[in-house]
């Protein structure tokens, strides 16, 4: 079974969450939080972007990533701060070697609760039941293990496909 590291992108917090797959329905929760960037120019914060995901990969080793694909902003400006804190990420497990893997908000839902509209509070009560995660939780490290929770799911369905020959 995979390490998978999830992460959920932004430009000034970036969560990300990290689950093993223990057997094909249960799962280890390792670590969680977020990367919390604190410089005012746009460049260094892609920067500590990219040093905070290579340090969480270096430290728990995940042989995954997933990661949240952009939605449209009302802001495009937004929206394009957001593009680029993902690439920030998903360089960082490039140079790692680790292959990625994309997943739009509404598919992340619908894996987790059954509806692609779900709000957040629900995503993060299904993270903790799925984990077994007393206590509190914060809103960017849940995404982040829904994330890896999602792409836990979407493999495992590839798999039983392939092995149904479809």
């Amino acid at each position: 079974m995979a390490i998978i590291l999830g992460i959920d992108p932004g430009s000034r917090l970036t969560g990300y969450g990290i689950i093993e797959e223990t057997n094909r329905t249960s799962y280890q929760y390792i670590a969680s939080g977020s990367i919390r960037v604190k410089a005012d120019s746009f460049p260094e914060r892609l920067k500590q972007i990219f040093d905070g995901i290579t340090e969480v990969i270096a430290l728990y080793q995940p042989e995954e990533m997933a990661i949240e694909q952009v939605f449209m902003h009302k802001n495009a400006d937004s929206a394009l701060k957001l593009g680029q804190a993902r690439g920030a990420a998903i360089c960082a497990s490039m140079v790692a070697g680790l292959p990625v893997s994309e997943y739009a908000a509404r598919q992340v839902k619908q894996a987790l609760v059954g509806k692609g509209a779900a709000d957040k509070s629900q995503v993060q009560h299904m993270v903790k039941i799925l984990l077994s995660i007393q206590g509190e939780l914060q809103i960017d490290a849940s995404d982040a293990l829904g994330i890896s929770l999602c792409h836990s799911h979407y493999q495992q369905t590839e798999q039983r496909l392939k092995k149904a020959g479809l």
